[in-house]
């Protein structure tokens, strides 16, 4: 596994070791022992989710004012444009936004510790997206960033106008938003 750690404090991208032949591969996703010695981060994950989204589908920018979960973030089938949004108030970076590709081909993850909104936009024609979560899911704590926010300026790679669901319509500028100390 290589960790390469990114230009916001805490927020990682992982790529696991592939062992690969004419057959097929094989990686390990996750071992809690080996994510921590090369993180850093000592954390339990006590939730894992799955989504399959069309292409043009963008969900986020989701986080919890309360509860806020840590996320180890993937992509198994497909490929999307994944954003992390820090909205850590106390942060040097605090507004400011990482993007990259997740896909089943490149096998990267990357680690979203509490204090993000997070966020993808699907590029390939389906996608598959599993995450494991440091807490559980609070919806009466969940907060939405508007996509789209010019404070923000995410460059998404945009071939028209995303699918949104009405809570990511819903979703409030950074200025308006609760953010976290």
């Amino acid at each position: 596994m290589n960790v390469i750690p990114t230009p916001i404090e805490g927020l990682l991208v992982i790529e696991p070791t592939v062992f690969g032949d004419e057959r097929g591969f094989f990686y390990e996703s996750f071992n809690a022992r080996r994510f921590a010695e090369l993180t850093g981060v000592h954390t339990q994950f006590v939730q894992d989710n799955h989504s399959r989204s069309a292409q043009g589908v963008l969900r986020g920018l989701h986080y919890q004012v309360e509860q806020a979960q840590g996320k180890l973030v993937r992509v198994t089938s497909g490929a999307v444009f994944d954003v992390a949004l820090d909205l850590r108030k106390s942060s040097p970076t605090f507004g400011q936004w990482y993007g990259l590709e997740l896909s089943a081909e490149n096998k990267r993850q990357l680690w979203i510790p509490p204090g993000f909104g997070h966020g993808f936009l699907v590029t390939s024609t389906l996608a598959e997206f599993l995450y494991k979560t440091t807490d559980y899911y609070a919806p009466a704590h969940e907060r939405c960033v508007i996509w789209n926010d010019p404070a923000i300026g995410i460059d998404w790679p945009l071939a028209g106008a995303p699918l949104l669901s009405a809570k990511d319509q819903a979703g409030v500028p950074l200025a308006a938003a609760e953010v976290f100390p």
